[in-house]
């Protein structure tokens, strides 16, 4: 609400909405079924503590922890850290571990939870070890979540089709002989579907320009810059 925060959003409607909704629908499925699914973001559910808690076992802080804390106001380093610490593929007690195949029995399959609150509830109570398991749109609910609760607004976006283009030529190149037949050459492709999040803050690093909604990613996928 103040205008001088890098977080300020003039929008009344979208601070209800972006900070202060507890419930959202998540988009999923696929380009011809997209289903609405109901989402329990509860971020004022006493959850505070658990949520600064992430922040101080982080990787950021145990390697430096001064530096860490003096950048704490910092929107764009916090989505970072929190962006690491939601998903527990980096061995850094992650609220989450990720799972695409195979039997889900001995956990919970991802497409069970239907909210936040539990999830880090259980995170915390399981004396933050990974819970199993989750998938990108759980992934992005409880980012979501703890965003919010930090005061950063912060919304989920549905995508179908999503492009993979790994040589970074900008485009999905897909390989034929001579009789038409695939060939099984590049590594570019496209996902069915994947959610992710973005963030309401200013970009003075980048310019006025580039102020507004952020993109971050909680979902493992490759390793970036090491």
């Amino acid at each position: 609400w103040f205008s001088g925060d890098d977080v300020y959003m003039s929008n009344e409607n979208e601070r209800q909405e972006y900070v202060l909704n507890e419930n959202g629908i998540i988009f999923v499925g696929n380009a011809r079924y997209i289903e609405a699914r109901g989402w329990y973001y509860g971020q004022f559910q006493d959850l505070l503590n658990i949520c600064l808690t992430m922040l101080d076992l982080s990787l950021y802080y145990r390697q430096d922890p001064a530096m860490d804390v003096s950048r704490r106001g910092d929107p764009k380093y916090v989505g970072r850290v929190i962006s690491s610490m939601i998903n527990g593929n980096d061995n850094d007690n992650g609220v989450l571990l990720g799972k695409w195949q195979g039997s889900f029995h001995s956990h919970e399959n991802p497409s069970r939870w239907d909210g936040s609150v539990v999830i880090l509830k259980k995170w915390r109570q399981d004396n933050y070890r990974p819970v199993q398991y989750g998938q990108c749109w759980v992934f992005a609910g409880v980012m979501c979540t703890v965003l919010r609760c930090l005061g950063i607004p912060t919304r989920l976006v549905s995508n179908f089709n999503s492009a993979h283009d790994v040589d970074r030529n900008l485009s999905i190149d897909k390989y034929y002989d001579s009789s038409g037949r695939s060939l099984n050459i590049g590594k570019d492709s496209t996902w069915d579907y994947h959610v992710w999040n973005e963030s309401w803050f200013i970009r003075p690093d980048l310019g006025r320009s580039y102020n507004g909604w952020q993109v971050l990613d909680a979902t493992p996928q490759e390793q970036s810059r090491g």
